[in-house]
């Protein structure tokens, strides 16, 4: 394909994949407002967010092996419909519940999302172009984080909490016109074999262990039997899952003979612990700037400009120096280094820190972020057969969403509870009666009286801080991992030289000794 051609099926991925990210972005601002109106808590809360992770995570592997079996054009318009429809029924909801259900269809698009727009571009592009294009997918990133809040913000402010579901649907419809319009895939015939088996007890083992790390500590004791229980069914689940997928499948949904590449184990590892951290310890930023600090949803929306300014520039930047030279290995330690950095920072903030000052750290995390997320997929699609692209790509995503489920669900309980506990220490201090129920409760800042509304402000400010505490030492093995990674240079071809026919092999070697003279 021509670089122009390239951007023409570019632009509807990148619409595609901004109204993914949208969906999980425009939320956030809105949530303290959802769950204020539906009379929610802490916990559902948490669960608005992890119900769109948990479906994403437990069918993101499902999407990238169906990728690399039927039309990729149409999984991707499927995904977007399936988005839509979950978006509609979330708009309307008239209960907590029923929002929850939702968000979780919801992410089933997502996951979909997720996963193919990595694979088609992987089959549009050899892996020295895609750092270029990675930039492009770094700055939809980063556009969709900061324009998600801010028109969240700016949504709850004016007509209420229940557009930020609808205002997705106008570009899921342009995403779905322009895929028609502008991509154009070779599908190859061959007969295929669904391991249904093994991608419903993949579903079902990593649903569980999400669902305790969800549940446990609010609905139940870390070490009560119900916990036990929930781990122990997870792992037996899981553990059946992969004897299906060596023993049985004949087209396993995750190939296991991808983990014999030292580097797809190392990203894959790495990516779960980056899940923890970025999810886990970002998610929770909108609740501090409007329940610590007492902003508005637009302006808390506008305090992410300071993290996403630095995620969308050093993923422009990293992706262009990778693509001229080949080489990311240095991109990715670095990156690390500053997310470990901008996390610690961070754990030193509480209600009474200058914001600028948390700008700034939040700036550092985004530099690391943007400088980390693209090139690991990037490095294990350089080692990978263009045959399993689909499902080694979406492996890595599945992983980092597993990382950002758990991440947000144990990091969410945490706060809960450090928040519950300090809530109940500070209104009995002030001698408020009932301090005891009112902890656990979401509160509306507006609402209380001045004394009331600084125990909480305080609650939510030492919390958050701890939130970033926690997320450091996943960090610190993430960046550990990373070092340990060996860099191939980025091959020149979508395909591995073990996969392309004699005489184009022949082609290239002869192409490439022209360019050198």
């Amino acid at each position: 394909m021509t670089h122009r051609q390239v951007l023409e099926a570019l632009s509807g991925l990148l619409l595609a994949m901004f109204v993914a990210m949208l969906s999980s972005t425009v939320v956030s601002n809105a949530l303290p407002s959802i769950v204020a109106d539906l009379e929610g808590s802490q916990t559902g809360y948490t669960w608005v967010v992890v119900a769109t992770l948990l479906t994403m995570t437990a069918t993101t592997p499902i999407w990238g092996k169906l990728a690399d079996l039927f039309s990729q054009k149409v999984l991707v318009q499927t995904a977007l419909v399936i988005f839509s429809a979950g978006s509609l029924v979330a708009g309307f909801a008239p209960s907590m519940e029923v929002l929850i259900g939702a968000r979780a269809f919801q992410g089933l698009g997502v996951g979909g999302l997720t996963a193919l727009v990595q694979v088609v571009i992987a089959g549009m592009v050899s892996p020295r172009e895609r750092g270029r294009y990675a930039g492009y997918i770094g700055s939809v990133f980063a556009v969709s984080t900061v324009s998600g809040p801010l028109i969240g913000g700016v949504l709850v402010d004016t007509l209420g909490w229940r557009w930020c579901f609808f205002v997705g649907l106008p570009i899921a419809v342009l995403a779905f016109v322009v895929l028609q319009k502008t991509l154009r895939l070779p599908v190859i015939r061959r007969e295929t074999h669904i391991d249904y088996l093994g991608a419903t007890l993949i579903m079902a083992g990593v649903s569980l262990l999400l669902v305790w790390v969800s549940l446990a500590g609010n609905q139940f004791a870390w070490t009560s039997a119900t916990s036990y229980g929930l781990i122990v069914g997870g792992l037996a689940v899981i553990a059946v899952a992969i004897w299906v997928e060596i023993a049985v499948a004949r087209e396993p949904i995750i190939p296991m003979r991808l983990f014999r590449d030292r580097t797809t184990s190392l990203a894959t590892a790495a990516s779960v612990l980056i899940g923890v951290a970025m999810f886990g310890s970002t998610v929770y930023l909108s609740q501090y700037f409007q329940l610590a600090r007492g902003m508005s949803p637009t302006h808390a929306g506008l305090m992410s400009i300071a993290m996403v300014g630095g995620l969308l520039v050093s993923s422009i930047v990293s992706g262009r120096i990778i693509s001229d030279t080949g080489r990311w290995k240095k991109f990715l330690v670095s990156g690390m280094v500053f997310v470990v950095a901008g996390l610690a920072l961070l754990s030193t903030i509480d209600e009474t820190t200058n914001l600028a000052v948390v700008g700034l750290f939040m700036c550092v995390l985004g530099v690391g972020l943007g400088a980390t997320m693209q090139n690991l997929v990037l490095a294990v699609q350089n080692n990978t057969a263009h045959a399993d692209m689909g499902a080694a790509s979406s492996l890595v995503a599945f992983f980092r969403s597993i990382g950002g489920s758990a991440g947000v669900s144990a990091l969410g309980a945490v706060l809960a509870h450090q928040v519950a506990a300090n809530v109940s220490t500070g209104l009995r201090d002030l001698g408020v009666a009932g301090g005891e129920a009112t902890s656990h409760s979401v509160p509306d800042l507006d609402t209380l009286p001045g004394p009331v509304r600084a125990v909480f402000e305080s609650a939510y400010g030492d919390a958050s801080a701890h939130l970033f505490l926690v997320a450091v030492p996943f960090a610190v093995v993430a960046l550990a991992c990373v070092l340990f990674i060996k860099e191939v240079p980025l091959r020149e071809t979508v395909m591995r030289d073990d996969e392309l026919a004699p005489e184009v092999k022949a082609e290239l070697t002869i192409t490439k000794e022209f360019q050198d003279r």
